[in-house]
């Protein structure tokens, strides 16, 4: 379904019936990335949604001059329009800032906030950092784009390749363009809601050192943190049946 929002519409995936769940991918990603775990949710008794970004999977397309704050407000139509709020909020990547952001903004509508491979407070190197770029270029040769894809997303022998398509250099760009819009301390701590933090111990983008830190800042009564070896910022596709057993088990708790 399209949902309409501030100058434009985003498209919607539902999945399921039972308490709300909604997920957002990650930089200029679908929500295809998501398929699985929301497959997971479904068979599981929870009411999946995801919520394409705008310039993806017949959302409006991009838009300059957006800031993290109308992103998070795309969502928020989204789970006004479908219904069964508070949702459990689930980002991954950049995503996890929409999320964090939505939760601290909207605390009503945040009945728990998941984040996996969630950076923010500790910077990749310049070396990843420029790696992350470069995947965004389509017109460079697949093999170079892939060993990008390699370094940034996947552990040492997974199949990167399965992330070789799906990019949106449109949507990354307004993505991109917003991450300092909103200053950390205004969306960073996502609200008052409980946060469970799944993060791959191979990831050079959003360092594991990224959750201690959100930890020790909100406290582990609030904070749980679930590390997994042998994943990296993909995570979705490289450990699909570890992160469904975490998010599923946090649910139950809340």
């Amino acid at each position: 379904m399209r949902v309409p929002v501030n100058d434009g519409e985003v498209n919607v995936t539902v999945r399921g019936d039972g308490d709300l769940v909604v997920c957002v991918s990650s930089l200029g990603r679908g929500i295809g990335d998501f398929d699985t775990l929301m497959a997971d949710l479904d068979a599981a008794g929870y009411r999946a949604v995801g919520v394409s970004h705008r310039g993806i999977d017949g959302s409006s397309p991009a838009v300059d001059g957006l800031t993290l704050r109308d992103f998070a407000a795309d969502v928020t139509r989204a789970i006004e329009h479908v219904g069964g709020a508070p949702a459990h909020l689930i980002g991954h990547a950049y995503g996890n800032r929409i999320v964090r952001c939505l939760a601290a903004d909207r605390p009503d509508l945040a009945r728990s906030v998941t984040l996996i491979a969630a950076g923010g407070q500790v910077p990749p190197t310049p070396e990843t950092g420029a790696a992350l770029m470069r995947i965004f270029e389509l017109d460079r040769p697949a093999g170079d784009r892939l060993a990008d894809v390699q370094q940034v997303f996947f552990s040492p022998g997974r199949d990167a390749s399965i992330w070789l398509d799906g990019w949106s250099p449109e949507t990354k760009k307004m993505q991109w363009d917003a991450r300092d819009s909103v200053p950390y301390a205004e969306w960073g701590h996502a609200g008052s809601a409980p946060v469970l933090v799944i993060q791959g111990l191979d990831d050079p983008m959003a360092t594991p050192e990224n959750g201690y830190v959100l930890r020790d800042q909100l406290g582990a009564d609030r904070v749980e943190i679930v590390d997994l070896a042998d994943a990296s910022h993909a995570l979705l596709p490289e450990q699909p049946e570890a992160i469904a057993r975490a998010v599923l088990a946090f649910l139950e708790k809340h």
